[in-house]
C-alpha cells in the first residue's frame, strides 16, 4: 500500500488535510482523494460484479473524461473505498462526482490534493481576511 493512501487511511481520511508527497506537480493534473461509501444498492451491485470489475468501470469512466485513477483501494469502516484521481479541473471533478452520487450507488466526498510546493506558494500569498469582530 503507499505510503500516501496509508497516512489517509490512518487519519481515517474524514475531517482531513492532505498533501501528497510529492516534488513541484509541474503541468500534471490536479489530483484529488475520493472517499466512497456505497449504498444498500451499490453493496449488492459490488457483490455481483465484484471489486475487480468495479474498479474497471471506475477506471473507464474516469479516462473518458480526461482523468486517471493514480490508486484505487478498498477498505473497512465508514468508507468502502479510497480513491486517488486526476482530473483536468474542477469542474470535470464535480461532473464525475455527481454522476456516480446520481447513480444511486455510492455517496463520494472529494478532498482536493496539494503538493508541498502549492502549500509553499499558498503561504506566501497576502490576505485580507479579518476574523469576525476583528
Amino acid at each position: 500500500m503507499p505510503e500516501d493512501l496509508r497516512r489517509v487511511i490512518g487519519r481515517r481520511a474524514q475531517w482531513l488535510t492532505i498533501i501528497i508527497a510529492s516534488s513541484d506537480r509541474g503541468e500534471q493534473m490536479p489530483k484529488y482523494l475520493l472517499e466512497v461509501s456505497y449504498t444498500l444498492e451499490g453493496i449488492r451491485g459490488l457483490r455481483t460484479e465484484g471489486g475487480s470489475a468495479r474498479v474497471a468501470a471506475v477506471t473507464a469512466a474516469t479516462e473518458a473524461v480526461g482523468g486517471k485513477v493514480e490508486s484505487f483501494y478498498f477498505a473497512f469502516g465508514d468508507n468502502d473505498a479510497f480513491l486517488i484521481v486526476d482530473y483536468p479541473d474542477a469542474v470535470t471533478t464535480a461532473s464525475a462526482v455527481l454522476a456516480v452520487t446520481a447513480a444511486g450507488g455510492a455517496k463520494v466526498r472529494t478532498v482536493a490534493l496539494l503538493t508541498p510546493a502549492e502549500v509553499d506558494a499558498s503561504v506566501k500569498m497576502q490576505s485580507s481576511y479579518r476574523p469576525p469582530g476583528g
